[in-house]
């Protein structure tokens, strides 16, 4: 499963703070920490006042960049912000995100058609919200990978985020996750699901029993990769476990690896 690094936003407060006080060495820690984890990459998104987030982002990109060689992926719910923000990123990665709000595609997808070595995001909302039905959401998917191949960007460069509702106000949140998903890769084989998976235990108690349950059972449907806290040790446990009895991880190789470099299983 490719693992996104969720830890470098300013939403989370101690973050936040480091943003506040322009701590480098809280980024740089935090870099470095989800590579040594197992990040595949590093999800940065400034989390502040749009007037402050180009400046934010540009730092929080250069601390990332100097700390680690792990691909960044840009994070912004503003598409000229990614824009503008693109260039400060050394090597191709990938851009969270686009959905089928305002002209989001029509802004975004030139340049994946322009630099076809970087992924996207994609959510299943727009303009009218996050649908709380499956038919809806498919139906944005599809009309998403339709539009991108108008610009020769084929399904596979997609992850398609279904946008999982909290299981507390939506019984059958997980469901309708893996029902979207089975629906869209029925029709497109090849594109990629990913999700930001603690969603599904907001407003709980015991969220961390809620989000290794979601992670199980979504990657026993297919999801390639989520948005997560690769320094949580369970979490990356119960990724390398799952992998291991799906068959995806041939003769344990990656499962073991972990186990004998501390990553996983009790410290010896």
């Amino acid at each position: 499963m490719i693992v996104i690094g969720e830890k470098i936003n300013g939403a989370i407060p101690s973050v936040a703070k480091a943003i506040h006080e322009r701590n480098a060495d809280v980024i740089k820690e935090l870099a470095i920490a989800q590579t040594e984890a197992g990040a595949d990459y590093l999800d940065v998104c400034a989390g502040t006042a749009p007037e402050l987030e180009y400046d934010t982002l540009a730092w929080l990109l250069e601390l990332a960049q100097s700390a680690s060689d792990t691909p960044i992926c840009i994070d912004s719910p503003d598409p000229q912000m990614l824009l503008k923000a693109l260039p400060l990123i050394g090597k191709p990665g990938m851009i969270n995100s686009v959905s089928g709000e305002g002209e989001k595609c029509k802004l975004l997808f030139p340049f994946l058609e322009k630099h076809p070595e970087w992924m996207i995001i994609a959510l299943t909302c727009d303009d009218k919200g996050i649908p709380a039905d499956v038919e809806t959401k498919v139906q944005i998917a599809f009309g998403m990978i339709e539009n991108a191949s108008e610009y020769g960007i084929v399904p596979e460069r997609l992850f398609i985020d279904p946008l999982v509702l909290s299981l507390s106000t939506a019984g059958d949140s997980m469901l309708q996750f893996m029902d979207s998903m089975r629906r869209i890769r029925e029709k497109y084989p090849a594109v990629k699901f990913t999700s930001g998976l603690s969603n599904i235990s907001f407003g709980m108690p015991a969220r961390g029993l809620v989000n290794r349950g979601f992670l199980t059972l979504a990657l026993s449907t297919g999801m390639d990769s989520a948005i997560m806290d690769p320094t949580n040790k369970a979490m990356m446990e119960t990724v390398y476990a799952t992998e291991a009895l799906l068959g995806k991880d041939k003769h344990c190789r990656k499962n073991n690896k972990a186990y004998r470099a501390g990553k996983i299983g009790e410290k010896k």
